[in-house]
């Protein structure tokens, strides 16, 4: 497909997909890769190839904070605070 039928071509249509992923594109641009996508078989597959990454890597990255951490530090936090404001 040409970049003419579809206003994106596919080398445009790649180094585009991360924004493209992260909802950083016009309306129109969006509009435009999403015309390649539905009518190019390797690009579709190459998005589905980095929006799965994205998901495993976000997957991942998620951390599990025990709650004595979190109770530590909001205390670490408003005693610090306290401190500022006395000041």
């Amino acid at each position: 497909m040409t970049s003419s039928e579809s206003g994106a071509g596919c080398e445009e249509t790649i180094e585009t997909l991360y924004h493209f992923l992260d909802g950083e594109l016009t309306d129109e641009r969006r509009a435009e890769i999403e015309r390649h996508l539905d009518a190019c078989g390797p690009c579709v597959r190459a998005y589905g190839f980095e929006a799965e990454l994205r998901q495993v890597i976000a997957n991942k990255c998620r951390d599990h904070v025990p709650a004595s951490l979190v109770s530590r530090v909001h205390a670490a936090l408003v005693e610090e605070e306290h401190r500022r404001s006395a000041d």
